[in-house]
């Protein structure tokens, strides 16, 4: 069913047209204030060029710009790898993962079995933070919640044992061959340690923040995971939730946040 018969424009052009312009605002939007937004921009010159072109009939014109943009494509994705494997996991967990009865239903048929944090460990956790921030020990431990850690744990050292606080200040003494990295814990055990995390390129982040912090921001932005960073400068603790770094006041504070966060893994 056309809408102007004299232009021809039926409600298929006009969806077609509202899905072109968000995919171009999300693209905008993701891209804003990076490097790549000035190759957005000469990429999307060249599209509307050969648009132009191709109505102008001006065939040879148009199948060089449509090579151009072919490879271009190709070549954005090759140099944009990181970014691109950024947004595709931060959309998989944010976007498809709405929903935690289709997770668990999911979860049931691959015969995965939820591992759930116990109130031992929270205080095991907290109090080695305490004593680490009062002899200014650096440390960076990850708390996987839903989405899987896998890929990271295999960048480090299998470690799988009980939580406890003797450990984990035992992992990051200064001497100790584990001590360089993160501590990656899931349920009621320290799975894994020395693990390499994916650094954040937020430029808005304080200098103040070293590279634990910003580590700890990268991997919080890629999953779900909750972060606890303490610092070997001034002894602060932080925790660090989806991207947002919040200084810890107290012990309690850090229990409370841990604590909220193993109930949210609960709901989902």
């Amino acid at each position: 069913m056309t809408i102007f018969d004299f232009l021809h424009f039926t409600f298929a052009d006009l969806l077609d047209i509202l899905m072109v312009a968000v995919l171009i605002y999300l693209v905008f939007k993701w891209i804003r204030g990076t490097a790549a937004m000035n190759i957005f921009m000469a990429i999307m010159s060249v599209f509307i060029l050969k648009v132009i072109v191709a109505a102008l009939n001006m065939n040879l014109m148009n199948a060089i710009l449509s090579t151009f943009i072919d490879v271009g494509v190709l070549a954005l994705i090759i140099l944009f790898q990181p970014e691109l494997r950024h947004w595709l996991m931060k959309f998989g967990a944010r976007y498809v993962d709405m929903t935690g009865k289709g997770r668990s239903m999911i979860d049931k048929l691959l015969g995965i079995k939820e591992k759930k944090m116990g109130g031992d460990s929270l205080d095991e956790i907290a109090e080695a933070c305490r004593m680490m921030a009062e002899q200014k020990t650096g440390a960076l431990i990850v708390i996987q919640r839903n989405n899987s850690l896998n890929y990271v744990i295999e960048t480090g050292d299998e470690v799988d044992a009980r939580i406890s606080r003797r450990l984990i200040m035992n992992i990051f003494f200064k001497n100790s061959p584990l001590h360089d990295g993160a501590m990656i814990i899931r349920g009621d055990r320290i799975v894994a340690a020395r693990c390499t995390l994916p650094i954040t390129s937020r430029t808005d982040i304080p200098a103040k923040f070293g590279m634990r912090h910003r580590a700890a921001v990268g991997i919080s932005e890629e999953t779900d995971a909750d972060v606890i960073v303490v610092s070997e400068e001034t002894g602060e603790i932080s925790f660090v939730r989806e991207g947002r770094i919040e200084k810890i006041g107290n012990i309690n504070e850090l229990k409370l946040l841990l604590g909220a966060g193993e109930n949210l893994s609960e709901d989902n």
